[in-house]
């Protein structure tokens, strides 16, 4: 595991935490926050198991949860967006990090399962 991504992905984690505490204390927003709260960090978790992962398939498998919870992620920022409970400025910050994380997952998984590929042949 690139411990890059995951640095990335855990400061990724602790700015949620900010936007959560934010939307709750200051805009009153419970529910759409804990979401974002929950999938915003999970990123970071994920690619914490697939460090320890058991074969190549089961670490293709933790990083492919951790995608799709940064897709999750992308969703709630851009509903807290159009709902104007971020601004553009905060928006276009945080969503540049989201895009960052799903961009280089989505590489990572592509490139195991071309290798698994080709390690089978």
């Amino acid at each position: 595991m690139d411990s890059r991504i995951y640095q990335e992905a855990s400061a990724f984690g602790c700015r949620i935490m900010k936007a959560y505490v934010y939307l709750s204390e200051e805009k009153h927003e419970f529910e759409i926050s804990k979401q974002l709260k929950r999938s915003g960090t999970s990123i970071a978790a994920n690619l914490a198991e697939a460090k320890y992962a058991q074969s190549k398939a089961d670490w293709v498998n933790k990083v492919s949860i951790a995608l799709k919870e940064a897709n999750e992620t992308h969703h709630w920022l851009e509903l807290l967006h159009d709902s104007s409970l971020i601004d553009d400025r905060a928006y276009s910050s945080i969503i540049k990090d989201c895009n960052s994380l799903l961009f280089k997952l989505s590489s990572m998984i592509r490139t195991a399962k071309l290798n698994m590929l080709n390690n089978s042949k």
